[in-house]
């Protein structure tokens, strides 16, 4: 194993001391997975039934949302490092009910302003860029100009508290959600529902049958979405081929949530045609005590191989149907109006690999950190400490995170699917909403470095973009 090298922490502090005022003056780029999505914040509005079908879209709620997204990646040594200029915008109109149905539509372009080549292959590691290409189309490096896409396009009924929806729209679930790190969410077509009417409890899900990932411009169906960020190494250590290869034709999704006195429970059940069948189980704890409280959280998932794993050759597969793995993640902390610090721990078992699509959302784990996931694994040790301060007033806030990663050996290829060697993880995040003349505007930035401490055997391609590795983003959003 190789010493931690801790000469990039010098920028890490830099960023620190430049950072501290936004403390005392100043966020995720991501939602909290059982958050509503609110990609569209402007001036929305809530009517009652018109009872016309001109009425409703005379009195429907146009929103609109420009982003610019500054991104760098630094490389130690003599790997690649790169660059991204980003911006966009878009438009959303949802129109006001008639008869308790509603209809909108949203769409949103994007245009890379000036970036380093994004579409070659770093010649010491024979790998192409990893996180600046997200901000535009994976498929298509080169394109620069015609980026744009139907992210919304749905009917919806309404009926007392509850709603049923139909056609392209963004949800958040702990296997598929916005994972809103780059320029645009994930988008899902289906039909989805919410039913609000029961005291106490919230129940949601659904019938899917696309996807459009972020970083694409395309719809794609269940099967053929998956791999298009990467399909990793078979069990047996060689290439995956499943990309392409996957037969799969729908995801359905079944979640339930329930407060209780002093906590929430919630049940999820996510079941992959042909693929796997997740199941979570989590409840959150809170004890009041003097002006703040103690929260705890404690989450299990087990899952289970299904059908013929996306196709009969077991070379093509996505997963071994005979296969199944189990997680565990625990939070134990405090928090008050402006301080929230927490402990959290995810053990992933040596029974098999945790799998879920990247290309579907980010890991519901508390040990979660935007800019690396654990997915992929097993035999996993992952403890994380967050420590997020709010200026309520000054419409501020910052995060910072520190994890420890301890993973399987980058060659034990039945437990380590992507050849990602342990390491070591600090984020820094800040977010700022202006007010006054300037409402709407929103600042965000995240600070994310990661030291190796696994072996990497010496080869760089267990180190490009993975370890040892700065990352670097700025983003505005302006809502209207």
């Amino acid at each position: 194993m190789k010493p931690v090298k801790f000469r990039t922490i010098a920028p890490l502090s830099l960023l620190l001391l430049v950072f501290w005022g936004s403390l005392s003056n100043a966020g995720a780029q991501h939602q909290e997975v059982p958050e509503k999505p609110h990609m569209w914040k402007g001036n929305a509005k809530s009517f009652y039934d018109t009872g016309a079908i001109a009425k409703a879209f005379q009195y429907g709620t146009l929103q609109g949302h420009f982003r610019y997204f500054f991104m760098n990646t630094i490389n130690e040594g003599p790997l690649t490092n790169y660059y991204a200029n980003s911006g966009g915008g878009g438009i959303r109109y949802e129109t006001a009910p008639y008869r308790g149905l509603q209809f909108a539509v949203s769409g949103f372009y994007i245009f890379n302003l000036h970036s380093s080549p994004l579409g070659g292959i770093d010649t010491l590691a024979f790998n192409g860029n990893r996180y600046e290409l997200g901000l535009f189309d994976i498929e298509n490096p080169e394109n620069k100009k015609d980026l744009d896409r139907l992210e919304e396009f749905y009917v919806k009924y309404n009926f007392k508290e509850s709603y049923v929806t139909l056609g392209r729209q963004l949800i958040n679930t702990p296997f598929i959600n916005l994972q809103d790190g780059r320029m645009r969410p994930t988008g899902v077509e289906g039909v989805w529902f919410q039913i609000l009417d029961v005291p106490k409890t919230k129940i949601e899900g659904g019938y899917l049958w696309a996807v459009s990932p972020r970083s694409t411009v395309r719809w794609y169906y269940i099967g053929e979405s998956i791999g298009l960020y990467g399909a990793g190494v078979n069990p047996d250590g060689k290439r995956s081929g499943y990309f392409g290869q996957t037969k799969s034709h729908y995801v359905a999704s079944l979640g339930i949530h329930r407060d209780l006195a002093l906590h929430r429970f919630h049940v999820w059940n996510f079941h992959v045609d042909n693929l796997f069948n997740s199941t979570l189980l989590q409840t959150d704890l809170n004890f009041p005590q003097n002006k703040g409280k103690f929260i705890v959280g404690l989450q299990a998932i087990r899952q289970v191989g299904f059908g013929n794993g996306g196709n009969d050759t077991q070379s093509l597969r996505y997963i071994d149907p005979t296969t199944s793995s189990t997680v565990f993640s625990t939070r134990l902390g405090w928090m008050d109006k402006k301080n929230q610090v927490t402990l959290n721990y995810t053990r992933v078992t040596k029974e098999g690999r945790y799998l879920m699509p990247r290309e579907w959302g980010r890991d519901p784990f508390f040990t979660f950190m935007p800019r690396e996931r654990n997915e992929g694994m097993g035999d996993v040790h992952a403890i994380v400490a967050k420590y997020t301060r709010k200026m309520p007033v000054k419409r501020s806030q910052a995060t910072l995170m520190l994890g420890h990663m301890k993973l399987p050996d980058i060659r034990n290829y039945n437990l380590n699917k992507y050849g990602f060697p342990s390491y070591i993880q600090a984020n820094l995040d800040v977010q700022h909403q202006f007010k006054g003349i300037w409402e709407g505007l929103e600042l965000q930035v995240l600070y994310a470095h990661k030291w190796g401490v696994g072996n990497d055997y010496d080869n760089f391609r267990y180190q490009f973009n993975k370890v040892d590795v700065s990352n670097l983003s700025a983003v505005l959003n302006y809502y209207f």
